[in-house]
């Protein structure tokens, strides 16, 4: 079959390319930038559509299309700006699915039972009645809370979990949800294509248990061998849960928001016979958190809604600017001359650098960097990586963003996604010099304005020590296992 999957490149859609391939069909993968599609996706059966579905301008849907998986969301934008983005999206979309043959479009949005909907999920049904509005036959799959290795659910209740002995926690914690283990997902999303029985209906899909978010956190504890203490407090506002996932959580604070206005409402399944017809097993809670732990643990996480650029807001743009810019700014530059016999160890300590691995010098001063970015609204250091040895162009990597991930070239080029007066980039790279081998670290910072260079001249003497010790510690010879 001609497959059309949108947000290729987010949490659901690098997942179901490989189940995709698995079964030989030609996938047209739309993304909004082609730079940052893994190299590993390059594949005689996948086609690449450069498309922002927000501004899709001249380009074109193939017209011999099969199905079409809408699977574009903007939980992570701020509020009040996320619904008008997927209305945006979904309106470009009917507009261009119209002029192709497509038999049928699948949409996974969000259950939507409760009487008083979250602006969240208000917006998700919006999008379903302007997906019905192709007349394409339309099959909906509605979901709440999806547990798997590198979703926003699944990180921000690990970071709860493994973080916090004891809890003080907003009563929303009570609130009732049916989780879904992600591969359940993807195992409906994968059966009801080109399946007439679910044309133009809508089915809730959840695990097997009905569980509060407290009994979720606890059942992760368990899963993990930890104890939990959870106290629940009436006094808590929104605004104040929302600090609460913010400063706690590797989560973004427009997510954090939207999260907790949707975790005020039970998100419950209506019954219905999908899962008997696809033969479907759903996963218990615990059963799909130990099932991500086994991804973690291999380090096999296929995707993380963290290296989405709307996980920090980042302009999509930035992906063109890969070269460092060279007038009105301020570098830091350490050179260290290596063997070529390094060059193999020093490459894998650059490609593991941050994470847990952390920064190979001053990691209390890392972490108290990421703590004042949390405080003044940015990312912050708990982002982590999804892979402890792998980079790919596009990827979060604590408070940066990789725009270069080029081992043939012996370079990776990071931008910082931390609030700053100005724009920061760090690189790593080896060459020649003069005929000899050498590692080049470069800190580039272009300021803005007199706050920007004040900025610049008062951390000079902590990127003194700091970038000292990094470039030392990744070429010292005794130091190369990674």
């Amino acid at each position: 079959m001609n497959i059309l999957l949108t947000g290729a490149n987010g949490y659901i859609g690098q997942r179901l390319i490989q189940l995709l391939l698995q079964e030989d069909h030609i996938i047209y993968c739309c993304v909004r930038n082609k730079e940052r599609f893994d190299a590993e996706y390059r594949h005689p059966k996948i086609r690449i559509i450069e498309i922002d579905f927000l501004n899709p301008g001249a380009v074109q849907l193939p017209v011999e299309l099969d199905v079409a998986f809408y699977l574009i969301h903007s939980l992570t934008s701020a509020a009040g700006t996320f619904e008008v983005e997927e209305q945006t999206c979904a309106e470009n979309f009917n507009r261009l699915i119209k002029q192709t043959n497509t038999q049928q479009i699948i949409y996974l949005g969000g259950i939507v039972n409760a009487e008083h909907l979250s602006q969240h999920l208000s917006s998700r049904l919006h999008v379903e009645s302007i997906l019905r509005a192709t007349n394409i036959p339309l099959t909906i799959l509605r979901a709440g809370i999806i547990v798997g290795s590198g979703s926003a659910s699944f990180e921000i209740i690990r970071d709860l979990t493994e973080k916090l002995p004891v809890m003080i926690t907003p009563q929303w914690l009570n609130t009732k949800c049916q989780p879904i283990a992600v591969r359940n997902v993807l195992q409906y999303l994968m059966g009801v294509m080109l399946k007439t029985s679910t044309y133009n209906q809508d089915f809730d899909i959840g695990g097997r248990e009905v569980l509060s978010y407290k009994q979720m956190i606890l059942q992760f504890a368990e899963v993990r061998g930890l104890k939990r203490y959870i106290y629940t407090l009436p006094v808590m506002t929104p605004r104040i849960s929302s600090y609460w996932l913010y400063f706690l959580t590797s989560t973004s604070y427009p997510l954090a928001v939207n999260l907790v206005n949707s975790m005020k409402i039970d998100v419950i399944c209506r019954p219905n016979n999908l899962e008997k017809e696809l033969h479907i097993k759903p996963f218990t809670y615990k059963e799909a958190v130990a099932l991500a732990f086994e991804k973690i643990e291999q380090n096999m996480v296929v995707s993380s809604w963290k290296d989405a650029f709307s996980s920090s807001k980042t302009s999509l743009q930035l992906m063109q600017y890969m070269r460092v810019p060279e007038f009105g700014c301020y570098r830091d530059v350490k050179q260290r001359e290596i063997k070529p016999e390094q060059v193999d160890a020093i490459l894998r300590k650059i490609w593991s650098i941050g994470g847990e691995t952390g920064w190979y010098y001053g990691n209390h001063l890392w972490l108290l960097r990421g703590f004042l970015d949390k405080l003044f609204g940015g990312v912050g250091l708990r982002r982590g990586r999804t892979n402890t040895n792998k980079i790919e162009a596009g990827d979060a990597l604590d408070f940066w963003r990789v725009l270069v991930a080029d081992k043939t070239q012996k370079r990776l080029l990071l931008y910082a996604e931390m609030k700053l007066p100005g724009e920061a980039w760090l690189e790593f790279r080896i060459m020649k010099l003069k005929n000899k081998l050498q590692l080049r670290q470069v800190a580039t910072f272009r300021p803005k304005g007199i706050w920007g260079r004040l900025y610049w001249y008062s951390v000079v003497p902590f990127h003194y020590f700091i970038f000292n010790g990094m470039i030392n510690q990744i070429v010292k010879e005794d130091h190369q296992k990674v």
